[in-house]
């Protein structure tokens, strides 16, 4: 190339290059005023003048105008945080005292606060508490003597912009907070156990053997269905004795029947009449007397064997324990079988002494089984009048219908009682509760903005939550999928610098 050829290419290109600047400078994002990511961006005019403010002495925002200026910075070291406010004149420190300061704190859905201040130190401090997040725009009037500085400043914190539509795509639902019936429920672990009102232990009544033995545990059986069969020598005296009452009164009766016919014809006197009725009715009781004895034994059937003696179920149910093998010894007292019907069971739970008011007769309850994903309800059926002097607790139980046998005694379960509702002031979707820093949080909407309000919580029933501080009724906030506000803060990570 010649000189001239390069002398153009080399014009083009360095043309080319401011051209290029020139459009880029003007395409870049310009910073915001007065709302921005962090508490350390603001914005101040003076006499309609904007003017940056700079970091103060004390790490406040530092306001001058001519020789007048105001440092205003949020303290929370050790304390609840407070503005505190430091004058200078010529840059140099000034006492508070001649200070006066009107100072207007303004927040999204909120009605302005306004501060009053008061001389502490070297500085004035703020009436009231600065809550979280520090997320607002502040108005500051000061004055000292001829001396004045007027200034505004905006900051942002835990603060998105999400129009409705894209509320409406990321399926994040927005409800009204409003007062609400919440039901207050105590959770108390439990135990299913065997209805001792439908739970038969079968004792034999006498000694013997066991001849047969015909039901297992877990067998289920029908009322009079028969057990177990024991040979006993006692119920076979019985029966004899039975027998032999029967025979004389058999004879008695002869014996009467004869005496009165002949005391009719007056071939015998009356006196032999009235003796053979008075022994016949002897007899008659000896039988009833012995009749009664072998039916509280239940040994009324013998088939021929006097010393056979059955042993029966006396309800519907299911064998839960046998102690009985063929051939063993009983005695009178042992109990050999447990019959339990198991359509319905008890679920007893612990009930601590703080707790004994709050838990009555009557009260609905949901009993769950983790172990066996099944669930129901009951009402309390008993409440225990003794508190325990190791545990320092009480037994309340609940009767749950067992048709299917799915609760079976000594399973663990976990019982929620429902022990009142009330209505409360505020109240949010459970849904709405997040955890952002060391708060809880729900994320109020404000036109296009959706920011954290940091709330106080009380009762919850699982669906509804109390909020005892921090939203007011009637203020929107994000229900469900709440969750997508506080991961695009997470991107965002907005900073914390006063």
């Amino acid at each position: 190339m010649n000189k001239k050829q390069t002398s153009a290419i080399a014009i083009i290109l360095v043309t080319g290059i401011i051209f290029a600047w020139l459009i880029l400078s003007k395409d870049s994002p310009q910073p915001t005023t007065e709302e921005g990511q962090g508490h350390s961006e603001a914005s101040s005019h003076a006499d309609d003048k904007d003017v940056a403010p700079k970091k103060g002495p004390h790490g406040g925002k530092l306001f001058t105008k001519d020789s007048y200026g105001i440092e205003v910075s949020i303290f929370e070291q050790g304390v609840e945080p407070q503005f505190r406010l430091y004058a200078y004149q010529d840059g140099k420190q000034i006492a508070p005292s001649a200070n006066q300061v009107a100072l207007t704190l303004e927040r999204l859905g909120r009605q302005p606060q306004v501060f009053k201040f008061v001389v502490e130190n070297d500085y004035l401090k703020g009436d009231a508490i600065v809550y979280e997040p520090h997320s607002f725009k502040v108005t500051v009037d000061a004055r000292n003597g001829k001396l004045a500085n007027q200034f505004s400043y905006g900051q942002v914190e835990a603060r998105i912009t999400m129009s409705g539509a894209q509320a409406q795509q990321n399926g994040v639902e927005v409800l009204t907070a409003s007062p609400a019936k919440i039901k207050s429920n105590l959770h108390l672990i439990g135990e299913i156990k065997f209805n001792e009102d439908k739970l038969v232990h079968v004792v034999p009544r006498l000694t013997g053997v066991a001849a047969s033995v015909s039901a297992n545990a877990g067998d289920r059986v029908r009322k009079g269905q028969v057990l177990a069969v024991v040979s006993s020598q006692s119920l076979a005296d019985q029966r004899s004795e039975w027998l032999a009452t029967q025979k004389r009164l058999t004879l008695t009766r002869t014996t009467y029947e004869r005496e009165k016919k002949l005391w009719e014809e007056k071939i015998s006197s009356e006196q032999d009449y009235l003796q053979a009725r008075g022994a016949m009715q002897e007899a008659e009781i000896a039988v009833q007397g012995a009749q009664q004895k072998l039916a509280s034994l239940g040994g009324q059937g013998s088939g021929g064997d006097l010393t056979r003696y059955e042993l029966r179920s006396p309800i519907d149910g299911i064998v839960v324990e046998k102690h009985l093998s063929l051939g063993e010894a009983v005695k009178d007292d042992a109990t050999v079988f447990v019959v339990a019907d198991l359509s319905t069971v008890w679920a007893e739970m612990t009930i601590y002494a703080k707790d004994l008011n709050t838990v009555k007769i009557g009260q609905k309850v949901a009993v769950k089984a983790a172990a066996l994903n099944i669930n129901s309800t009951g009402t309390v059926s008993y409440v225990g009048a003794l508190v325990g002097e190791q545990t320092r607790t009480a037994l309340a139980r609940v009767v749950l219908s067992n048709p299917k046998g799915e609760w079976r005694p000594g399973l663990p379960v976990n019982i929620e009682l429902t022990a009142d509702e009330i209505e409360v002031p505020v109240a949010v979707s459970a849904d709405a509760i997040q955890t952002l820093r060391d708060w809880n949080v729900v994320f109020g909407r404000y036109g296009e903005y959706f920011e954290a309000r940091p709330i106080g919580l009380g009762r919850s029933d699982g669906k509804f939550v109390e909020v005892v501080s921090g939203l007011n009724v009637g203020e929107q906030y994000a229900a469900k999928n709440s969750y997508l506000i506080k991961a695009d803060l997470g991107k965002s990570a907005a900073s914390h610098d006063h």
